[in-house]
């Protein structure tokens, strides 16, 4: 495990270690990519690239990682109540807020990735950063090109089981 990775793991730690987001796990968000492998991607890259251009970094890691943190299946039409693109961020944020205490900024970062198709307009370098982040690493995972699974096996983050059924 490289240096980034390991400060990842600390600045991220507690939320790693949450049921919640390894709950995440259990759902498929871009084809065959689990919401969990997405969302670590985000927040990985958003890290290093905070790091490099001096901003923010445990802000773009921790909104990034918690930006799609809505904890159903989003092909389920009886699990929200509009389209998904435009409710989940919401569902990620007060999910997110019962798990931690939220920054402004992280709260931003969370409500807007979705921007400009849904949300309110990113206020921080930041949140613009992984909304940014949010859109090549879909991208990347949806032509796939990379599987972010290799990077959840790295940083040895363990999803939770499937629910049976």
């Amino acid at each position: 495990m490289n240096r980034f990775m390991r400060e990842f793991i600390q600045t991220t730690g507690e939320l790693l270690e949450s049921e919640q987001v390894r709950m995440m796990g259990r759902w498929n968000h871009h084809g065959p990519i689990s919401t969990l492998d997405h969302s670590l991607f985000v927040a990985y890259l958003s890290f290093r690239a905070a790091r490099a251009l001096g901003l923010d970094e445990r802000a773009a890691a921790r909104g990034g990682l918690l930006h799609d943190l809505y904890l159903y299946d989003s092909k389920d039409k009886s699990a929200h109540p509009g389209w998904q693109c435009f409710d989940h961020p919401r569902a990620a944020a007060r999910n997110a807020e019962q798990l931690t205490e939220l920054s402004d900024k992280e709260r931003n970062i969370i409500l807007s990735h979705m921007w400009p198709l849904g949300g309110p307009l990113p206020r921080s370098l930041e949140a613009w950063l992984v909304d940014l982040v949010d859109t090549i690493c879909a991208g990347l995972e949806v032509s796939r090109i990379y599987h972010p699974a290799r990077l959840r096996k790295r940083l040895g983050v363990q999803p939770l089981a499937a629910v049976p059924g």
